[in-house]
C-alpha cells in the first residue's frame, strides 16, 4: 500500500448493502465475505459517528412486483424468494444487522441500482453539508462500491475505501478489484489505520489544486483565433 497523505478534511462515510440479504447465509444473494467484514464496519460506523462524520446507510428496497429489479439480477431474485422488499424480515430482509444499525442522527438513502449516486438525493445532500470526500464501505466491492466510487469521482469527490469493511464472493476478486480502485484514484486504508487516525483521513487535494492552477494560469477554456474575413472564434481541429 502506497504512502498516503493525512489530513483533516469534510467527509462523510457511506455504509452500502449491509442488508441481511446480502449478509445472511440463507440468502440467495449472500456475499461470502459480507459476514465477516461486520465487527470492522461496526468499529469504524461507531467512531465516525464519534468524530462527527456524518453517517449515511445506502439501502438497496425492491418493490414486492420486482419492476425495479436490476435486469440482471431479476431471475435470481426471483428464484431466491424475493429478497429485500419493503418492511421484510429474516434472512432475506432488508433489515440492516443489528450490530450495525442506523442510530438518530444518520442519513437513510434507498437506491434504485447499485450505484449510490444513481438518481439518488445522495449527492444533493452531500454538497449542502460540504463534504468533500466520501468514505466507502460495505458490499460488494466489485459492485456497488465500485460503481459508487466511480460516479464519486465523477462528481469531483475524493474517494477513501476501507478495505476490510468491503466485501466480495472471493479474496481474489476482492484483491483485483481494491487493486484497480486503487490504480483510477481510490484512496485505500484498512480499519486500524482509518480509526488510529481519524478525524484525519488520506487527501489528495485535487480539487485545490486544480483551482489553484486554473487561476495562476488565468487561461481561456477554450483557444479564441482569427477565423479569417474578420471572425474570430474556436476551431475544433478535429
Amino acid at each position: 500500500m502506497k504512502i498516503l497523505i493525512l489530513k483533516k478534511i469534510k467527509a462523510a462515510l457511506l455504509v452500502i448493502d449491509l442488508e441481511n440479504g446480502f449478509v445472511r447465509s440463507e440468502s440467495s444473494h449472500v456475499i461470502n465475505t459480507a459476514a465477516a467484514s461486520l465487527p470492522a464496519c461496526e468499529q469504524v460506523i461507531q467512531l465516525s459517528r464519534k468524530k462527527g462524520l456524518p453517517v449515511f446507510f445506502i439501502k438497496r428496497i425492491y418493490r414486492q412486483n420486482g419492476s425495479d429489479v436490476e435486469l440482471t439480477r431479476w431471475q435470481a431474485w426471483i428464484n431466491g424468494g424475493k429478497a429485500m422488499t419493503p418492511a421484510s424480515k429474516g434472512a432475506i430482509s432488508a433489515e440492516v444487522p443489528e450490530t450495525v444499525k442506523p442510530k438518530p442522527g444518520d442519513y437513510t438513502i434507498i437506491k434504485p441500482r447499485w450505484s449510490a449516486f444513481f438518481q439518488t438525493e445522495l449527492d444533493l445532500i452531500l454538497r449542502r453539508l460540504g463534504i468533500s470526500t466520501v468514505v466507502l464501505i460495505g458490499t460488494t466491492t466489485p459492485n456497488c462500491i465500485r460503481t459508487t466510487a466511480y460516479d464519486a469521482i465523477a462528481l469531483d469527490y475524493e474517494v477513501v475505501i476501507v478495505e476490510d469493511c468491503c466485501s466480495s464472493q472471493t479474496p481474489e476478486i476482492q484483491k483485483a478489484n481494491i487493486d484497480d480502485l486503487q490504480r483510477i484514484g481510490c484512496m485505500i486504508i484498512d480499519s486500524e489505520n482509518y480509526c488510529h487516525n481519524l478525524p484525519q483521513l488520506p487527501c489528495q487535494d485535487w480539487l485545490k489544486k486544480i483551482r489553484a492552477d486554473m487561476n495562476k494560469n488565468n487561461n481561456l477554456p477554450e483557444p479564441f483565433e482569427d477565423l479569417g474575413e474578420g471572425g474570430t472564434g474556436w476551431i475544433d481541429r478535429w
